[in-house]
């Protein structure tokens, strides 16, 4: 009989196991695994998913290209280009609507809209088609990214920078795991394995909408009476920061574009740390970037870690361009650091990006902003692989040394551009509330 009374009384769905899952959940939180918020975890989620499939996209898209759909590497690149252009006039306009119109609801479109331009890739077989569709899933692309601006300061709430972060690395480490998947099937190195992944990403588009779909609606923030559709074109302070972000952006492809080339063809160091580098990169980006975003929560702070990040630049590049006369156990070393500093400006330079992208904003167009602030890393992205190409591989040393001198020019202008754009922006900016958990 008590031990039949003692099952009653704590049955296997007790309040004792529910609480106890509580606890567990409580640790995550507290030691910064999952989010706060339940808006939180769903955006974060949907950022995973979403970098998942463009993940296997990225890794995957040339040999795609080449070796299945039957294109030239030249028509390839020319796509691609062409898409990339495209896709950088999106921006504010989309931004525009989104802060009109609830960000939530347009960037759930965006996202349809690319599940549909990438299912369509499947069945190309001709470069006008391929070129269309590319187009069609870029503009969508930059678009989703202006719209998901004021979705995240909103979800961020009061954490916005702790949030900015976390999502950061989330993405990053969600397109390493696409990366390892990416890499079974381009090994298998067959039409169906190659259709498969880009099923996948369509797939993943889909499934983002509808984890999206879950966050409640964020109504807009209303507007003064004086704003404009293209009011950020007006904000010169905010227009000269986007600018000096742009070409601080190139660094991104440093260790993609750049360190490869000058490793095979420059140094004595083995091949395999191509690869090597971009694990160690990603793994310091998970790892680090919530810390390196610790206090940077307002525009002053965000100018003097941008102003840090231009230093290391300088002195990671600088050791990378070191290893060309060094022999290869040397070489290893100097590259390792560099890639390990780079990595160290690249967080700060994230953590004050996406300060300054949101800070300088006022509440009712960051969508518009985020658009166009959105333009000038992407055009970054267009143009960093003929500059690095130039100053890198054809000038070397100097070269190197060069491009990182100029990543500490802008980091020391930015904090005096920075002070500038508060005080002539037409708008203060207003803290939007946070949705509800």
């Amino acid at each position: 009989m008590k031990t039949a009374r003692k099952a009653v009384d704590n049955p296997p769905n007790s309040d004792s196991e529910t609480n106890l899952t509580r606890e567990n959940s409580s640790w995550l939180i507290a030691r910064g695994f999952i989010p706060d918020t339940r808006p939180q975890r769903i955006l974060a989620l949907a950022t995973f998913v979403n970098m998942v499939g463009s993940g296997v996209f990225m890794v995957s898209a040339a040999l795609f290209f080449t070796r299945s759909v039957g294109l030239s590497v030249a028509q390839v690149g020319l796509g691609m280009g062409i898409a990339a252009v495209v896709g950088l006039f999106a921006g504010v306009p989309v931004g525009h609507v989104a802060d009109r119109r609830g960000p939530r609801e347009i960037y759930l479109l965006m996202l349809c809209l690319q599940g549909v331009a990438m299912a369509a890739l499947i069945v190309v077989h001709s470069f006008w088609l391929f070129v269309a569709a590319l187009c069609v899933g870029e503009l969508a692309r930059a678009a989703g990214a202006a719209a998901r601006g004021p979705l995240v300061r909103a979800v961020g709430g009061t954490q916005l920078a702790r949030y900015r972060a976390y999502l950061r690395s989330v993405a990053n480490l969600a397109g390493s795991g696409a990366a390892v998947v990416a890499g079974f099937a381009l090994q298998v190195d067959t039409r169906p394995a190659y259709l498969a992944l880009i099923a996948g990403n369509a797939a993943s588009f889909v499934a983002c909408a509808a984890i999206i779909a879950a966050l409640p609606p964020l109504p807009p923030v209303p507007a003064p009476a004086a704003a404009t559709p293209w009011a950020v074109l007006r904000d010169r302070g905010y227009v000269a920061v986007t600018a000096l972000d742009g070409i601080m952006s190139i660094h991104h492809q440093v260790l993609l574009f750049a360190l490869p080339l000058w490793i095979v063809g420059y140094t004595d160091a083995p091949r395999w740390l191509i690869g090597t580098a971009a694990l160690v990169n990603t793994a310091l980006v998970v790892l680090l970037q919530v810390r390196a975003s610790r206090g940077v929560d307002d525009s002053a702070t965000a100018a003097t870690v941008m102003r840090r990040s231009g230093v290391a630049f300088l002195v990671g590049m600088a050791a990378m361009a070191a290893a060309a006369g060094l022999p290869g156990w040397l070489a290893v070393a100097a590259i390792v650091a560099g890639i390990c500093v780079h990595t160290v400006g690249e967080l700060w330079h994230a953590a004050g990006s996406l300060e300054l992208r949101f800070s300088l904003a006022p509440a009712h167009a960051q969508g518009q902003y985020s658009g166009l602030f959105g333009f000038g890393s992407g055009l970054a992205n267009v143009v960093a692989p003929s500059v690095l190409a130039l100053l890198c591989i054809t000038w070397g040393v100097p070269g190197w040394l060069l491009l990182g001198g100029i990543f500490v020019a802008v980091g020391l202008v930015v904090p005096l551009v920075v002070r500038w754009a508060e005080r002539t922006r037409p708008l203060a900016p207003a803290e939007t509330e946070p949705v509800a958990a």
